[in-house]
């Protein structure tokens, strides 16, 4: 839309040379100073620009409390080491998300939660904002379009997280802002309400006016407002348009042999997005280490004296849009974020990921890193994470890595031939079933691999959130908890998506246990190498069989990679000493409930037609065969 359709409820700032809401406009008027930053530079003296003996407190005065700091701020050698003094504040919360509008919605509305309708609150949120020295800029959302012109509205104390947003999302420069630029989105900051609305806890509203996403954040964690924030933008701008940005990485893998796959793989916060980015660790010697079996102690180890190259697409946000569509039957996205938010909290020591530790130590631009024990004037290295608590390392260690020093990476789209699902899985025995029974991988039909997105396990232990008892779901598609409209419309969107991608195949891939086998994420890099190395999904129809549990598909009947054959019982669970039949029967009892309890929520009116029959068929414990049938679409490549 052209700035000059909203004439009547908008204005000029002096601040910015683009028309605003009336209401923006008027907070950037009264506030006593206004930085309107340009440059990811700027925000890094802003950052600690008040530093005393190298420390930045980011601290406000707050009704009934005084005054509180939120983090402590300092330059490092390799950038910017904000640490929050609250525990709580160094993962998202997943129940964070609110409604503040009254427009369609599956989430909690801030009246059903709060008791009170928001309107009270967002106007006292623009007058507190109307009182602090403010930093501003524009922005573009995911890419650059008429739908995506941003502004992000932050109390000039807090530069640390203003320069988070302006490296995950882009900052424009004066010159670079479009004559018709009208923001779309607005995040506006205000960490005090935290305290004095919401008992503490971390809050962000989404309010939906007519052509203006509104973006309340109430504090200063980047994961729910920079980060999810601007992806609960996209879903809603996608929700509309009829199109996804998938929660996911993406990476081009190149055998020794110069054969090229690219993989998508999706799944809930944990399950192992920035992990498939990644080189295969390896020991000292330069084997790998499949596992180690918790009950007793053994270990099994791979050789494999020369692993693929890669060459990353996307981390966590990768934008499906109708326009980057070939029509060659495979599912085109490029990446959604000029930076990454890479969690680091596995490198625990010098030498577990030599790659990521260089470029983060000595990085060709600063970086932004959360909960990292850095001081002033030190190297910020991501295997010193800060503690919760004595002796209790926070688990959710971030760095913030712009993508154009990532080596390698590819700008632009790319057509995606397998989409890989990672969960979460804990140790499984016969004493202590669980739903760890899934193998090294297992190959899902179309229909199966629509399943899995719709229940989104969360997962055995996952350090990005706050944790949650027992089995629970991270919601459709896996972002979920980052969308803003109703559950079925998504649901809808990813299953038209598999349909218009006929030529696309999905693998499912467990990290942590393969039953009672600590195994970290090296299954997944496993299943890299080797379907990379067969040219994708391709199977003799005798390589496979259905699984015992109907829900895991298909099982490789053997693993072979450079002559090297895998132990059977990463593959069959059931066939570990540990597990057994039984414990395994148990387990997938676990996931079958859990798959029946989330998916009944999903059969609704407006559910596609395709959609409610294959739910229905799995309601009713249908066989992999049964998945297949329903929309005819193959699970694997045949081999010739």
């Amino acid at each position: 839309m052209r700035s000059s359709q909203y004439a009547a409820k908008t204005r000029m700032s002096r601040h910015l040379p683009f028309r605003l809401p009336v209401e923006t406009a008027e907070v950037l008027e009264a506030a006593p100073a206004v930085m309107v930053a340009q440059t990811a530079e700027e925000l890094q003296e802003l950052a600690v620009r008040d530093a005393k003996d190298g420390w930045h407190e980011v601290a406000f005065e707050v009704p009934g409390k005084g005054r509180v700091v939120e983090a402590r701020v300092c330059r490092t050698k390799n950038g910017i080491a904000a640490n929050y003094l609250d525990p709580y504040m160094r993962r998202r919360d997943p129940d964070c998300l609110v409604i503040g509008d009254k427009l369609p919605t599956d989430k909690p509305r801030y009246k059903e939660r709060f008791g009170e309708e928001f309107g009270g609150v967002r106007k006292a949120t623009l007058e507190w904002l109307k009182g602090q020295r403010l930093v501003v800029f524009p922005f573009f959302a995911g890419h650059p379009s008429e739908g995506t012109a941003a502004l992000v509205m932050v109390p000039e104390n807090s530069g640390f997280f203003a320069l988070g947003l302006a490296l995950l999302q882009g900052i424009l420069r004066r010159e670079e802002i479009p004559k018709d630029f009208f923001p779309r989105a607005i995040i506006y900051v205000a960490p005090t309400f935290r305290h004095t609305h919401f008992g503490g806890k971390q809050v962000v509203v989404h309010n939906r006016r007519e052509r203006l996403h509104e973006l309340f954040s109430y504090n200063l964690y980047p994961g729910p407002s920079a980060k999810k924030g601007v992806y609960g933008v996209l879903l809603n701008i996608g929700e509309r348009e009829k199109w996804v940005t998938l929660h996911c990485s993406t990476v081009q893998v190149i055998t020794p042999y110069d054969n090229r796959l690219v993989i998508a793989h999706e799944g809930a916060s944990g399950g192992g997005k920035s992990e498939m980015l990644e080189h295969i660790t390896r020991q000292a010697d330069g084997s790998l280490l499949i596992g180690r079996n918790v009950v007793t102690g053994d270990t099994r180890i791979l050789t494999l004296p020369r692993g693929c190259a890669f060459r990353p697409v996307t981390d966590d946000m990768a934008l499906c849009h109708p326009s980057l569509e070939k029509g060659n039957g495979k599912l085109t996205l490029m990446d959604a974020e000029q930076a990454w938010f890479v969690r680091v909290n596995h490198i625990n020591k010098y030498g577990v990921d030599p790659h990521l530790e260089g470029l983060t130590s000595r990085p060709a631009k600063p970086l932004v890193f959360l909960s990292i024990d850095a001081h002033p004037g030190s190297t910020a290295l991501i295997w010193e994470h800060v503690e919760d608590a004595p002796g209790k390392p926070c688990p959710n260690p971030r760095v913030i890595l712009p993508r154009e020093i990532v080596p390698e990476v590819i700008t632009g789209p790319v057509d995606v031939d397998v989409r890989s699902f990672g969960i979460r899985t804990p140790p499984c025995t016969a004493k202590r079933p669980t739903y760890g029974i899934v193998g090294l991988f297992h190959l899902l039909p179309p229909a199966l691999a629509w399943l899995w997105r719709l229940v989104a396990p969360r997962g055995h232990g996952n350090p990005s959130i706050v944790q949650t008892e027992g089995m629970a779901s991270e919601g459709v598609g896996s972002y979920w908890p980052f969308a803003t409209g109703r559950m079925v419309d998504h649901a809808n969107l990813l299953l038209r998506q598999i349909l218009a991608t006929p030529k696309v195949r999905y693998v499912l891939c467990p990290n942590q246990h393969i039953g009672a086998w600590e195994v970290g994420f090296m299954p997944q890099w496993i299943m890299r190498e080797y379907l990379a190395r067969r040219g994708g999904a391709r199977f003799a129809p005798n390589a496979l069989s259905p699984a015992r549990c109907p829900l895991l598909g298909y099982t490789p009947s053997k693993i072979v990679i450079e002559g090297s054959t895998l132990n059977r019982w990463f593959l069959e669970v059931r066939e570990q000493p540990e597990v057994g039949t039984s414990g395994y029967d148990r387990g997938a009892a676990i996931l079958e409930e859990f798959f029946h309890r989330e998916l009944r929520q999903h059969l609704v009116r407006d559910l596609l037609p395709k959609g409610r029959k294959i739910i229905e068929c799995c309601l009713s414990g249908g066989a992999a065969a049964d998945y297949e049938g329903l929309l005819d679409m193959p699970t694997f490549e045949q081999e010739e």
